[in-house]
């Protein structure tokens, strides 16, 4: 895959960040000249997940080093299962492990975090979307870790997508308002309002939405504003946000929504156990 300039200038960061001006471990105890092999070993079961990323980290410290990819992202690694093979000059692979290996805990993790929604809401015809709730810096690779666990993107950021939220309403003077002002500025894009309420809800409807966010509602109210929203048959998308978990995924899914959002899947995961071992 190709890696956007602002991933390589991140990794590039993070390197910079841990060795500094220079590792200086391995420079007392290694041998320049040495070269070595090592394994990436799986801990857990997990979903592989960023190793474009994970060999991008090597490219950086040493072109010289070869990873050897045996589990693909997307895949299950097994306890104990190797995912890859990395080899060349050991001070390098030494340079370049915990960055590599914080990266790839991490999408992992995402991966699995997103999977265990995905399986929640199995034969239901509802999207598992992610948010704009991702690391800082890292927003491209965890989006790329939730497609890898069966999830879906939302928009990537603030430029590509209309989502009208409360403060938005706030500011602009009323939801019928923000509507009118976003569909003469920009007639390109769908445009999303976020709800809470009926009221909210009946002024969304008649001020022309594309896609409705119903924004931490009960499941009695969420059930009640898909009733409302359908019968008017005017093919409003309904999304379902805020507060969405493993516990309560599937209740929301059967309310009939579209589309929930999960910001969970990317800010609150737990990294996937993963170490990467000379042989």
């Amino acid at each position: 895959m190709d890696i956007p300039i602002e991933v390589k200038e991140f990794i590039k960061r993070a390197l910079a960040e841990d060795i500094g001006h220079g590792d200086i471990t391995t420079i007392l105890t290694i041998d320049e000249a040495l070269n070595t092999e090592a394994e990436l070993i799986s801990k857990e079961r997990l979903i592989v997940a960023g190793l474009p990323f994970f060999c991008e980290v090597f490219n950086q410290v040493d072109s010289e080093i070869k990873v050897s990819i045996i589990k693909n992202d997307c895949e299950i690694a097994d306890k104990g299962e190797v995912i890859a093979k990395i080899s060349g000059n050991t001070a390098s692979i030494l340079r370049g492990e915990r960055v590599a290996l914080n990266i790839l805990q991490r999408l992992c993790g995402v991966a699995a975090e997103t999977s265990s929604l995905i399986k929640k809401i199995e034969g239901l015809d509802v999207l598992v979307v992610d948010t704009r709730k991702t690391t800082p810096g890292m927003r491209f690779m965890e989006k790329y870790a939730v497609r890898a666990g069966g999830g879906s993107n939302h928009r990537y950021g603030l430029f590509d997508g209309i989502l009208i939220k409360d403060n938005h309403i706030k500011a602009s003077g009323g939801i019928t308002m923000a509507v009118k002002k976003a569909a003469k500025g920009h007639h390109l894009l769908k445009i999303e309002v976020e709800v809470s309420n009926f009221v909210e809800l009946d002024e969304a409807i008649n001020a022309g939405v594309d896609v409705i966010m119903l924004d931490n509602m009960t499941i009695a109210d969420m059930k009640e504003s898909v009733r409302i929203i359908r019968t008017m048959d005017k093919g409003i998308l309904i999304e379902a946000s805020g507060n969405v978990g493993i516990e309560n995924i599937r209740e929301i899914a059967l309310t009939g929504v579209d589309i929930i959002s999960a910001g969970c899947i990317t800010h609150s995961v737990r990294a996937g156990d993963i170490s990467l071992k000379m042989i």
